[in-house]
């Protein structure tokens, strides 16, 4: 007896149909994928702080944003261009 019923005769038979559908290259390009997934998560589990680190994306600098005045919390933010003269129109 098997695994929950199934015979060993009946795992040899499928595992030879999915041999025939996939081919031996695909499947060992997914168990390449597959044990590398599982060896990463595993890492991240082992060591969240150092992973973290090295994952965290590097953050431009940024132009600071013009404050609003206390009063004006519903108005539109003011627009950062400049006017245009009549010859840039």
């Amino acid at each position: 007896m098997g695994f929950g019923g199934i015979s060993i005769w009946q795992l040899l038979i499928i595992l030879v149909i999915i041999v025939l559908l996939f081919g031996t290259k695909r499947l060992r390009g997914i168990g390449a994928d597959l044990g590398s997934a599982i060896k990463g998560f595993r890492n991240s589990v082992k060591d969240p702080e150092d992973t973290a680190d090295q994952a965290a994306p590097v953050v431009q600098a940024q132009q600071p944003q013009p404050q609003l005045k206390a009063g004006a919390k519903d108005a539109a933010p003011a627009s950062t261009e400049q006017p245009k003269t009549p010859e840039q129109r």
